[in-house]
């Protein structure tokens, strides 16, 4: 498959190519893979086929998916977090918080959110009770996240102290397991973020991984303008450090001079 072929399947899924024109090698090679199971012998008949068999669409998309995380990604954001943020909700007394990690991936993002979490409960004698979501599109990645199993190169970025606390080392192999006390209480769901949020009034949002780059302009704004809706007043959207929103609403304030962490002002 050549770039212009790879442009034309992009079109017809309504994906964006600057998405994609990066990471487009390896993602290129699945859907070579797939049109030979196809027994497809151009990108046209598999369009076709896209078309008419809906199970071998969504196939096709979850190969599409790109999966780029790893444990206390963007270092600064956690340590704002555990020192400064989530602090001052905590210091307000509310009766829970709720978390969304949209587009985990294979669940780093959310299991270093609630080893933070943890580390929070040796500060402050009582914490609002947690309510943590994580989703994301393929089922494989939510499947992993559940094992709680991961590279060892995940954890490059994980403090050596909580490594001993949170992970196990896995005999005979370079992998980690996440201990048993640090998976309760989150919920795994398989969600697209072209579809309405799977909840409301969500006090922090994680939108990191690029999740909406690889969508075209239209669906970017159409799903953030959904996902904003779910946040409440005064909450937190978190993109990744090198990402940008594509539209500025009026409601999301940079906190801290950071250009990747907004909270909602909206009344």
């Amino acid at each position: 498959m050549d770039d212009d072929q790879f442009r034309i399947l992009l079109e017809h899924l309504q994906y964006s190519w600057s998405g994609y024109r990066k990471v487009r090698k390896g993602v290129k090679k699945r859907i070579q893979r797939h049109m030979q199971q196809q027994g497809c012998r151009n990108v046209m008949d598999y369009l076709k086929i896209l078309d008419l068999e809906p199970g071998t669409r969504h196939e096709c998309e979850l190969l599409m998916t790109v999966s780029i995380s790893r444990f206390f990604r963007d270092r600064w954001l956690w340590e704002m977090l555990k020192s400064r943020w989530l602090p001052d909700m905590i210091a307000n007394d509310p009766p829970g918080l709720k978390v969304w990690s949209a587009g985990c991936a294979c669940g780093e993002e959310a299991y270093s959110f609630k080893i933070i979490w943890q580390q929070l409960g040796k500060q402050f004698e009582h914490l609002p009770a947690l309510d943590l979501l994580a989703t994301d599109r393929h089922p494989k990645y939510l499947e992993r996240a559940r094992s709680g199993i991961y590279n060892r190169s995940c954890l490059k970025e994980a403090a050596p102290d909580w490594r001993e606390i949170y992970f196990e080392s896995r005999k005979g192999s370079r992998q980690y397991a996440i201990k048993d006390h640090l998976k309760s209480r989150i919920r795994w769901e398989i969600h697209h973020l072209s579809t309405d949020p799977p909840g409301r009034d969500f006090d922090i949002i994680f939108l990191r991984n690029n999740v909406l780059t690889y969508y075209r302009k239209e669906a970017q704004e159409k799903a953030l303008t959904g996902i904003l809706n779910s946040l409440l007043p005064g909450g937190i959207l978190i993109i990744g450090c090198h990402e940008a929103l594509p539209f500025q609403p009026q409601s999301l304030r940079p906190m801290a001079d950071l250009s990747y962490v907004f909270q909602n002002w909206l009344p």
